[in-house]
């Protein structure tokens, strides 16, 4: 076994945040620990992981995760948590790396040889989606995600759901199944009509139908359709899952690996979710590091059943040129066909970085930062 010799993170376009470990051997990992809007916050507390773990032997990866997040004492959070998944995921591809396989082997071996996955249309304001829906048609995708809304007041006028069920019967012509997410923007009044109109046209689920703190709301929800409901993104360890599990009001759980303490935690979040017969969808409109490590998840774990890509999604295109095909050599990887990309076989996580894109990008850019909504009135609403 060989000590960690350096911890390193790079802030990068459109709003990622990667993270570098390097053993004393000369072995690396990459790692990613986006946390959209919040990269200096997370980048603080890379900062004291750095001091905390260099030094530490990087084989021994379940004891630096438990030291990580024991030894905080104030534990959990998106933030800690952001940074917790950086280092986690890096580790687990330098030790698969070092042994020339991939990573997914090192998790237990695959149980599929392809991946189903779906991308984004429309944007934080819906529109031009059948367009956009038959552009991914095109590009072999045969499932999609958009906003069910914009911003809703807390009672709104049901008009303002019209639009949703009519996007819905648009993208399903052109032969797409669609996931619906609510992002958190509606209330319960709002959420509830909703659902009940969408019912009748069969989205694929619809996701964060509330707020994941509304917990008793999601209950409710759950006993008024038949709808898949989805959430996870906003849940950052087993313990913020269990009450969703045990009330069993969601049939998809969404957690985002570069949210939950990566790699590790992930895999521990979907082995509970199994028992209450719960799929994983794991949430990733990240960054190629991000995706390369839920696609190694995937296919080592039976109960997994889509995985969200962040291709050209309305974030990265509002950014300027980068993507999820920047910053690695093997682009292709990411070629969907008839709904799926092939699993990833190369070492580690399956891609090669580009750190010299990597380390140019990273000299100049920006943080990215927090979006929000405001009602005509001045008030603050839910993005």
């Amino acid at each position: 076994m060989a000590k960690i010799k350096s911890i390193e993170y790079f802030r990068v376009l459109p709003r990622w945040l990667f993270v570098k470990i390097t053993d004393e051997q000369g072995n690396h990992g990459w790692g990613e620990a986006t946390l959209e809007g919040h990269s200096q916050a997370v980048e603080g507390c890379l900062d004291a992981m750095v001091q905390r773990f260099v030094g530490y032997d990087a084989d021994n990866i379940e004891h630096i995760w438990q030291t990580a997040h024991r030894h905080s004492f104030y534990r959990g959070g998106p933030v800690l948590m952001s940074a917790l998944a950086g280092i986690d995921i890096a580790l687990w591809d330098l030790l698969s790396r070092r042994l020339n396989l991939p990573m997914h082997v090192l998790l237990g071996g695959a149980v599929r040889h392809k991946v189903k996955v779906y991308s984004w249309i429309g944007g934080d304001r819906p529109r031009d989606v059948e367009a956009a829906a038959k552009e991914r048609y095109a590009q072999g995708f045969r499932a999609v995600k958009m906003n069910a809304t914009e911003d809703v007041d807390w009672l709104d006028s049901p008009r303002a759901l019209e639009t949703s069920v009519e996007r819905c019967k648009i993208v399903k012509a052109v032969g797409l199944d669609v996931g619906l997410d609510f992002h958190g923007r509606l209330h319960k009044p709002m959420a509830k009509q909703l659902a009940k109109a969408l019912e009748p046209h069969r989205p694929l689920f619809i996701e964060e139908p509330l707020l994941s703190e509304h917990y008793e709301g999601i209950k409710q929800l759950s006993g008024l359709t038949t709808i898949p409901i989805a959430l996870g993104e906003r849940l950052y360890s087993r313990w913020d899952v269990k009450r969703f599990l045990q009330d069993t009001s969601i049939d998809m759980l969404q957690p985002d690996i570069s949210h939950c303490g990566g790699i590790s935690e992930i895999r521990r979040i979907a082995n509970m979710a199994e028992a209450y017969d719960v799929a994983l969808a794991p949430h990733c409109p990240l960054g190629p590091i991000a995706l390369a490590a839920c696609i190694q998840v995937a296919m080592c774990t039976p109960n997994f059943t889509i995985q969200e890509m962040g291709l050209t999604i309305h974030y990265n295109t509002e950014a300027g040129a980068y993507d999820i095909k920047n910053y690695i050599k093997n682009p292709s990887v990411w070629d969907v066909k008839e709904g799926y990309v092939e699993g990833l076989t190369g070492p580690g996580l399956g891609i090669e970085v580009d750190e010299e894109e990597v380390r140019k990008v990273a000299k100049t850019a920006n943080v990215w930062p927090p979006k929000g909504f405001v009602g005509p009135d001045g008030s603050i609403r839910e993005w």
